[in-house]
């Protein structure tokens, strides 16, 4: 069996997975540093003898902003190549997705017989907790995906057709 990431659909998902973080990282370094340019505008401006309305808001807005869209996208940027070195390892399992919920979801891989009392699906939950990936996914119910293990508790599900990857935590019945 081949690695998942030897698919050229994965690789071309993970890339532009991997742009779409560093898009975020780099605007939202942007904005913070357009925040302190403009603080320090304002600053000069006020010592001049005029205000700008509504300076310091915009300043608190870009600067604040900013810093949580870089921390975003430093979080997606490491998951990428957390992903990548997971699916280079790792291969894709056929099966089926069920929605249990919003975030809640479980992978049936093939050859899983649901009157088997041993035998379980994977219950995993979503990661993301953007609106539009979370619906995205509760599209795929009853439709056939592709899941690749990528740690202990990680996974990464994606279906033939789609042009991203999304991650999901495996969740532990407690006993």
């Amino acid at each position: 069996m081949h690695p998942a990431a030897d698919d050229p659909a994965t690789r071309a998902a993970l890339t532009g997975y991997q742009a779409g973080a560093i898009r975020w990282l780099a605007g939202g370094v942007m904005a913070v540093v357009l925040g302190f340019l403009g603080g320090a505008a304002a600053v000069e401006v006020a010592e001049a003898g005029r205000r700008i309305p509504g300076a310091g808001i915009l300043v608190v807005i870009l600067v604040v902003g900013g810093a949580a869209a870089a921390v975003a996208g430093a979080g997606a940027l490491l998951r990428a190549r957390r992903w990548r070195h997971g699916l280079a390892r790792g291969r894709w399992l056929r099966g089926v997705l069920r929605i249990a919920g919003p975030a809640v979801i479980s992978f049936e891989p093939e050859g899983y017989d649901e009157w088997d009392p041993d035998d379980e699906p994977v219950r995993l939950r979503l990661m993301s907790t953007s609106i539009w990936r979370t619906r995205a996914v509760q599209r795929m119910h009853d439709a056939e995906i592709r899941a690749a293990r990528i740690n202990e508790r990680e996974w990464v599900l994606g279906a033939e057709g789609l042009e991203t990857l999304y991650g999901a935590r495996e969740v532990r019945r407690r006993t």
